[in-house]
């Protein structure tokens, strides 16, 4: 009985807004999902365009949140991927910014994945003067996401591709690996498959 009640306690205390939250994060991690693996290329743009619209709604109703900010961040990333060309030099910069503000916020939110993603721009977007593309920035904040998420698919992944830009192939095969044998995420069956099958082809490549 009194572990009921506690149950019961857990979930009368627990704000709504934060059931709300997780509900639209939720749905917004799924669209990204199926438009990132499962949509054709000549397709992203546009649907990755109108998620990043709905992104900043989210953004908007919870400005003190790190969650919202950090998927706003991931949707500008790959809008902006999507878009390619010098047109996208303005979204990916926006992209930055929102992942500096959640680590502002948060830094340990979503296991660290704004450190991921920030990192992940700074070894591919392209270095002065035409972006802020940094190789020493994107090794220390993807090292940061490897500390808070070890075994977590995408810290591993995002580490092991860099060292492959590095040409660093060795170093670069154990991240991978370990990417691979990464834990499943509940809910993300599809990105999981999909961002493994990318870890496999860079293992094919060295």
């Amino acid at each position: 009985m009194r572990t009921l009640i506690l149950s019961l306690l857990v979930v009368l205390t627990t704000p709504v807004w934060a059931a709300d939250m997780a509900s639209e994060l939720a749905g917004i991690q799924s669209r990204w999902d199926q438009i990132q693996y499962q949509m054709p290329e000549d397709k992203k743009e546009a649907a990755f365009e109108k998620l990043a619209k709905e992104t900043e709604q989210l953004v908007n109703r919870y400005p003190d949140k790190a969650e919202p900010l950090i998927w706003q961040g991931i949707v500008l990333s790959t809008y902006a991927g999507a878009k390619g060309g010098l047109g996208a030099l303005g979204v990916v910069k926006d992209a930055k910014v929102a992942l500096e503000k959640a680590i502002e916020i948060d830094p340990d939110a979503l296991n660290g994945s704004a450190y991921t993603s920030l990192g992940s721009l700074y070894y591919q977007v392209p270095g002065w003067p035409l972006g802020f593309g940094d190789d020493d920035k994107a090794k220390a904040y993807l090292q940061k996401a490897l500390a808070l998420n070890p075994d977590g698919l995408d810290p591993n992944y995002f580490f092991g591709d860099f060292l492959l830009e590095q040409d660093e192939p060795q170093r670069a095969r154990v991240y991978l690996q370990k990417a691979l044998a990464a834990p499943a995420r509940p809910g993300r069956p599809i990105a999981d498959a999909g961002r493994k099958q990318e870890a496999q082809e860079r293992l094919d490549r060295i």
